[in-house]
C-alpha cells in the first residue's frame, strides 16, 4: 500500500515545473510504482496558453478548481472546463488549454509517465520508460 500526499512531494523530483513556465505538476503516482498509470495534480497558470498533443499517452483530466477554455485543434471545437468537468484525450487529440484563472486538475496517464517528461516543440511527451532493476 502506498500513502503519499501532495504536500510531501512539494519541491522534490516529483514536483515538475514546465520549461515553458505555463504549468507545474505534482506526480503522486509514477511509472516506477508499476501500477499501469500515473496520477498527477497539475496547475496551469491564468492567462497562459499551452499546446499539447499526447501522441504516446491517453490522458484523463478532472478539473477541481479554476476555469479554462479547451480547444480541440483538430476540429476547432471549443469547450468550457470548470470544476467537476472531465475531459478524456482518448484519440490523441492535439489540443490547447487557455486558463482564465489558475486551473487545478487531477490527471491520469496511460502508459504512466516517469516524472521526467516535458512537452517538446510539438506539445508531445516523449515515451520514456523506467530502467529495469537488476
Amino acid at each position: 500500500m502506498i500513502v503519499r500526499s501532495f504536500k510531501e512531494i512539494e519541491n522534490t523530483d516529483r514536483h515538475v515545473k514546465s520549461a515553458s513556465g505555463t504549468w507545474e505538476s505534482k506526480r503522486i503516482v509514477l511509472a516506477k510504482e508499476k501500477v499501469g498509470f500515473s496520477l498527477h495534480e497539475t496547475i496551469l497558470y491564468a492567462g497562459t496558453e499551452t499546446d499539447m498533443w499526447y501522441a504516446n499517452h491517453i490522458e484523463a483530466v478532472l478539473c477541481v478548481e479554476g476555469e479554462a477554455e479547451l480547444e480541440n485543434r483538430e476540429t476547432g471545437e471549443k469547450h468550457w472546463i470548470e470544476p467537476g468537468t472531465m475531459y478524456l484525450l482518448n484519440g490523441h487529440e492535439r489540443h490547447t488549454l487557455r486558463p482564465k484563472t489558475d486551473f487545478r486538475c487531477v490527471c491520469v496517464f496511460n502508459p504512466p509517465v516517469t516524472g521526467r517528461e516535458d512537452h517538446d516543440e510539438n506539445g508531445v511527451y516523449p515515451l520514456l520508460t523506467e530502467p529495469e532493476e537488476v
